[in-house]
């Protein structure tokens, strides 16, 4: 079973709307009741969406926390990091990273989301490549 992949492709070249954005389809996978895993390039960018997980949108509450080779005591909280996800939470990757999740193959769902700066889209087009010679089919939604 190969995974869903699908590119969210934004018009703005604004890193903090990509973040937003994200915040929105964190939101979704966890009303949705996926365990989803955030991943990120550095700690200091698992820690900016976590601080905008708490002010994206009044009255939205997702439980969430910075994973750092530590499990949650409770079940599906959104985690967010710079490591590989721990096994329940390999199933639904938001990408915020500028590679391909590690494992990709054993994840269910990726989303990937794209701004429209020249980095963000170098590195985009790279994951695309490896997700296409992977076989996989790849899904874009221009915002």
């Amino acid at each position: 079973r190969v995974p869903e992949i699908s590119f969210y492709v934004l018009p703005t070249e604004s890193s903090q709307e990509r973040y937003l954005f994200a915040c929105k389809l964190i939101e979704k996978a966890y009303r949705s009741g996926a365990f989803a895993y955030v991943l990120t390039d550095t700690p200091e960018q698992s820690q900016l969406i976590d601080d905008l997980l708490w002010t994206f949108r009044a009255g939205s509450f997702v439980p969430h926390q910075v994973y750092t080779d530590e499990l949650p005591t409770v079940d599906n909280v959104v985690l967010m990091g710079s490591t590989n996800p721990p096994i329940n939470w390999q199933k639904t990757v938001i990408n915020l990273s500028s590679q391909c999740p590690p494992d990709f193959q054993k994840a269910e769902r990726i989303l990937e989301i794209l701004d429209n700066s020249e980095e963000t889209k170098v590195w985009g087009r790279n994951r695309y490549r490896q997700y296409q010679q992977a076989g996989i089919e790849i899904a874009t939604h221009k915002m």
